[in-house]
């Protein structure tokens, strides 16, 4: 009995120490889940069941090992934190601060690909490559950007600060700033030079083929009614 109350007390202490070192490490990324998911209730709640959050420590570690020229260990590791979080993170991928990966299952970070600060991504987004080019294949992300469920942003192509692509978007195409892509293949609408909604609204997006439609019935009905 004694032996096993010191194990449990062992593996207590293991536990505490981690979810002080990961509070302390990732606070960015802690606090941008805070912000940005409604249904997050205490930060204990998101160091253990966080896939999310989870991917981003291992993809860290990873990217360290990378960067030091470590064979192997890199990518065993990053393969090992797909198969535990659905979550598939290149180590050489470089990410910023604040990175909010919301349920995750899915979602495909390439190898070249550059995320800015403060960007959410959610499940099924891939930023991937176009076939077997090489060098910088894969797309860069500025920051404040939010991309929808499914989205998919492929090839060396930029993401302007403050955009939102909208979930089961296509884009191969470079977008500006303060914009919101939609559609297969996606379209550009911009938001008036405004940041995007904070609050993550995934329904009351502009769509531009609708703008424009709504623009067309709009002369119709002038011309009707002259």
């Amino acid at each position: 009995m004694t032996c096993l109350c010191v194990i449990l007390g062992a593996i207590a202490v293991i536990l505490v120490l981690k979810i002080l070192i990961v509070g302390a490490i990732f606070k960015d990324e802690i606090n941008a889940i805070f912000d940005r998911d409604p249904a997050a209730k205490s930060s204990l709640e998101v160091i253990l069941t966080y896939s999310g959050l989870h991917a981003v420590i291992y993809y860290r570690l990873t990217h360290v090992l990378w960067k030091w020229n470590v064979p192997l260990l890199p990518r065993m590791l990053s393969q090992y934190a797909k198969f535990v979080t659905g979550i598939e993170i290149h180590p050489a991928a470089q990410i910023g601060k604040g990175l909010f990966i919301d349920h995750g299952m899915g979602v495909v970070i390439g190898e070249t690909a550059i995320i800015g600060d403060d960007v959410t991504l959610f499940q099924g987004v891939t930023l991937g490559g176009t076939g077997k080019e090489k060098g910088k294949r894969h797309p860069t992300l500025g920051s404040n950007i939010v991309v929808g469920a499914g989205a998919k942003i492929l090839g060396n192509i930029n993401i302007g600060d403050n955009s939102y692509v909208g979930a089961n978007a296509v884009v191969i195409k470079d977008v500006p700033p303060n914009s919101t892509v939609v559609g297969v293949p996606g379209r550009v609408t911009r938001q008036d030079g405004k940041k995007i909604d904070v609050k993550l609204d995934h329904i009351h997006v502009l769509d531009p083929i609708m703008q424009n439609l709504e623009e067309l019935q709009d002369r119709i009905d002038k011309l009707e009614n002259k």
